[in-house]
């Protein structure tokens, strides 16, 4: 297991920056996700860490060794590509021992270690078979196994899971993190998908062209976002305009609609930020964080939309001049229509406020 550095780095395409001033520290046996829309850097960053790309500026440190400009098959690491790279004309057994043979290992130790990352990745009876003879997640099994028959310090997955369907994804998602903690080898990931992310990683990096908006662990990315594309990126939220109109203590109370006010905490702002009276700030609300019926924060809107989905029931509501989707969780309770009334409640912990 190894640490990977990120110190200031940055990418430039001719006069186009791909990445700006990344600095981040992967732990060893982390797993790390770049998150982020098409365009935002984070293929771009993991080739540097491959060393497929050299920064224009900055140091790339493995173990704090520097290997900034050290070709990539000096660096020992293990690449999963979006698109597999299998050699088709190779069986599973060959496009997984391909790595071991450039090292020049001996055929009985090639043997060993493919059978063993055969067994792995749940591939044993397909050692025989050609590439274009397996399925889609059978063929990224064999991407893994290829990838980590070497016994890698490091892996990266670049969008590993964009060519299969939703159910596959889900199974192979947890078949990749079961490996990556039954091996413990430090795992950066690229995807742009936020369930992937939010279920698969010990630590997040949000990406937005080419600049880093935030870092941190599942929770605290989706509870404590640090500003407004974050909010919205991750998951569903509520993102509402808002005047600060009172501060006592850490109580902080805003101002959504002339006549709607609902009140926040200064601990529950984007990095601690301090907010003052006159203030014009967003307030991020999550769907699941508002609730039916009465309470603090109490609000009444008008339903503009009802979707059922059997776990829950999901309405859009007006409130005031804003709009807000609200997620109830279905306990058999009555399903109201679109045009009725609705009485909401967000407890204080359920208000975000990001200051502009």
């Amino acid at each position: 297991m190894k640490s990977v550095r990120l110190d200031d780095v940055s990418k430039m395409f001719g006069t186009s920056v791909g990445v700006e001033n990344v600095d981040i520290d992967v732990k060893p046996g982390e797993f790390f996700t770049f998150l982020g829309p098409s365009g935002c850097g984070k293929t771009t960053t993991l080739r540097m860490i491959a060393g497929f790309y050299y920064p224009s500026k900055g140091k790339i440190l493995f173990d704090n060794k520097d290997v900034t400009t050290l070709q990539p098959n000096k660096r020992n690491i293990g690449m999963v590509f979006q698109n597999y790279a299998l050699f088709p004309h190779m069986t599973v057994f060959e496009n997984i021992a391909f790595g071991l043979e450039v090292r020049k290992m001996s055929k009985a130790v090639i043997k060993e270690k493919v059978e063993r990352a055969q067994k792995l990745v749940h591939l044993e009876k397909y050692g025989t078979r050609k590439i274009n003879e397996l399925s889609g997640g059978q063929q990224q099994r064999v991407a893994l196994a290829r990838a980590l028959v070497i016994e890698p310090d490091i892996l990266l997955l670049d969008e590993p899971l964009s060519n299969l369907d939703a159910k596959l994804r889900e199974e192979t998602r947890l078949e990749i993190k079961r490996l990556q903690v039954e091996l413990g080898v430090t795992t950066i990931y690229v995807t742009h998908d936020q369930t992937e992310a939010m279920t698969m990683s010990d630590r997040i990096m949000v990406m937005k062209e080419g600049v880093v908006q935030q870092i941190g662990t599942p929770q605290e990315i989706y509870n404590q976002p640090t500003n407004h594309f974050v909010a919205s990126f991750i998951g569903e939220s509520n993102i509402l305009e808002a005047e600060v109109v009172e501060v006592k203590g850490d109580a902080v109370k805003v101002k959504l609609d002339d006549d709607i006010f609902v009140q926040g905490s200064m601990t529950q702002t984007a990095n601690g930020k301090k907010l003052s009276v006159g203030e014009s700030i967003k307030v991020s609300i999550r769907p699941e964080a508002v609730f039916e019926g009465t309470g603090p924060n109490q609000v009444t809107g008008t339903i503009q939309f009802v979707e059922f989905t059997g776990v829950s029931i999901n309405y859009v509501v007006k409130v005031g001049s804003n709009i807000m989707k609200v997620m109830i969780i279905n306990k058999g309770n009555e399903i109201l229509k679109r045009g009725d009334s609705i009485t909401l409640h967000v407890p204080e912990k359920g208000i975000y406020l990001i200051g502009e």
